[in-house]
């Protein structure tokens, strides 16, 4: 059976974010066998949403793209299927929004998602005082509701890590996603007041971009974690972008990889 901790087995881990359907739904696919092969450790699985929040131009308009070609919750739970019954044996998480699953019904989504193959779910817009309605749905079916930490979350960031399952998502900037010149966060900080209260993984996201970054960011934490760049990579190339993104995962994953 496949988990998230054995994206982290061994090695640090890179994960790459792929927005579902953008340009369509069998490029994703090709793309995310790309990532792989380029050495992705787990793929996150963009569900698209019309208002995601806590994204940037690039992935808000990727999500905008892939709705406009007919992307739905179903058809990412049936291509989730397809990707793991033709042998993508990496954990896969889907990020998507509160009102997706909202409108999808919780408890059909955890069941759908489970049958899919996927391991975890993040929700953005879900604060961690909030989480309850949709993490024990979620755990009955197996799946695990990835906890988020902010710069922002100081004295909450040890009572999230107690509670946290999979992994732990850190949040390098303040913002939206997109990448960014520098990343000035005391991420080693971050992680030591998540290490007084659990050993779970922690992978850093928001704003990585280069292989310095992303080994810089893997070399105080377990992982890190890049998607506006990729989805860069899928706006300007299109249906031609896996290979692009099989070559930009394997620098990235290669300077992870490498600690």
């Amino acid at each position: 059976m496949i988990k998230i901790s054995d994206a982290f087995k061994d090695r640090k881990a890179f994960i790459a974010f792929i927005t579902v359907g953008d340009p369509d739904l069998a490029s994703t696919e090709r793309i995310v066998r790309a990532a792989v092969e380029g050495g992705a450790d787990m793929i996150e699985l963009g569900i698209p949403f019309s208002d995601p929040t806590a994204e940037g131009p690039v992935i808000m308009e990727a999500d905008l793209r892939a709705l406009e070609a007919g992307t739905t919750t179903d058809r990412v739970f049936v291509l989730t299927k397809k990707l793991r019954d033709d042998g993508i044996q990496v954990p896969l998480v889907y990020m998507t929004y509160a009102n997706v699953i909202y409108h999808y019904g919780t408890e059909r989504f955890a069941e759908e998602a489970a049958r899919a193959g996927v391991q975890g779910v993040i929700l953005p817009d879900v604060p961690y005082e909030e989480k309850e309605e949709f993490d024990m749905p979620f755990k009955k079916h197996g799946i695990d509701l990835i906890s988020m930490i902010a710069p922002t979350s100081e004295q909450r960031i040890a009572m999230i890590a107690r509670e946290a399952r999979g992994f732990l998502y850190l949040v390098s900037s303040l913002g939206v996603t997109g990448t960014r010149d520098a990343i000035t966060t005391d991420i080693g900080a971050m992680i030591s007041l998540v290490r007084q209260a659990s050993d779970i993984p922690c992978a850093v996201g928001f704003g990585i971009a280069s292989p310095a970054q992303a080994e810089a960011m893997a070399r105080v934490s377990d992982g890190a974690i890049v998607g506006s760049a990729i989805m860069r990579l899928i706006a300007k190339y299109g249906k031609d972008a896996a290979e692009p993104v099989r070559e930009y995962v394997k620098s990235m994953a290669d300077a992870v990889h490498a600690l």
